[in-house]
């Protein structure tokens, strides 16, 4: 047997096992559903896929206190994904510096991009191992199939370094997920168009991802009250948010609100304790140092770490 027909072979061995490539129930009418009633299948499909990440929950939460203590300790978190994975993972990393108003290099997102990229185990332990991963750090290695050779380099690199490794994959017992610390494994079944898992694969990808990323951040008070007290004001659009957010947890009206966001260079957390303690702006400034950040620590006016 060639060459070309070994690897054929080895990717329809792997194919076999991708409960995404099944056919869908319905596939054979697919081509003579009306426009509104092709949408309401996939609307329907979507809905299912949704509910379907439930059982995943006690996993996912797992996940957020393991994540949330890494990063407390100085760590950082790396999502790894190939194709529309890799495209995900970025389309994550890239709002939590503007949201939450962490560096970016706290979440990172590594893509391989290139069709033939997803197959290249050793690409993956290069990208992990340029990623620098280190004992504090996640792992995040995303895959619909859980067979991406490129995501199990990753984490052969990343078990090597020590970093704890979190699958995110919509195949149970995958090889993913048996190489992790961490398996999320929802399982969203055959998609309308088959192995096109840019649907309901990459929807339920980035509605973990969400969960994950928002859910740590929480955590680790970046935000309050379900307030945006990181954002980065870096437009008009985020600079009125910003105004909400200080006026409402400061209580303050929006002329002072903005005088003291001008005061804080921006700094939302810095203008509300400005607000709520009477201070001005390095002194609010060393009480969130003091706090690590907490700003419900420091509006409750008690005792805080450092003082």
């Amino acid at each position: 047997m060639g060459h070309l027909a070994r690897r054929i072979s080895r990717c329809s061995r792997r194919v076999g096992h991708r409960v995404s490539e099944n056919l869908h129930p319905r596939a054979d009418e697919l081509d003579d559903l009306t426009p509104r009633d092709f949408v309401g299948l996939m609307h329907a499909e979507d809905v299912e896929a949704v509910r379907s990440i439930a059982p995943e929950l006690d996993v996912i939460a797992r996940a957020v206190d393991e994540i949330a203590a890494r990063l407390r300790g100085g760590g950082r978190l790396h999502y790894f994904g190939a194709g529309t994975s890799g495209l995900i993972a970025r389309l994550d990393a890239a709002e939590c510096p503007a949201t939450f108003g962490v560096d970016a290099d706290v979440v990172q997102a590594h893509a391989a991009e290139a069709p033939a990229d997803e197959d290249d185990r050793d690409l993956g332990q290069d990208v992990a191992r340029n990623a620098q991963l280190g004992e504090r750090d996640v792992a995040v290695g995303i895959s619909a199939s859980g067979l991406t050779a490129f995501a199990l380099g990753v984490f052969d690199q990343a078990a090597a370094a020590g970093a704890l490794r979190v699958a995110i994959s919509c195949n149970p017992g995958s090889p993913l997920g048996r190489a992790s610390d961490i398996a999320i494994e929802v399982e969203t079944g055959p998609e309308v168009i088959a192995g096109s898992t840019r649907l309901k694969a990459g929807t339920v990808q980035k509605l973990v991802l969400n969960m994950l990323s928002t859910a740590v951040f929480t955590r680790l008070a970046h935000t309050h009250r379900g307030r945006m007290v990181g954002v980065v004001v870096g437009n008009e659009k985020l600079r009125a948010r910003a105004t909400l957010v200080v006026a409402g947890l400061g209580g303050a009206t929006r002329e002072d609100s903005l005088r003291a966001l001008e005061a804080a260079d921006g700094n939302p957390k810095v203008a509300i304790v400005m607000l709520r303690r009477g201070v001005h702006a390095e002194e609010a400034r060393a009480l969130l140092n003091s706090a690590e950040g907490d700003l419900k620590a420091v509006l409750a006016g008690g005792r805080v770490q450092g003082s």
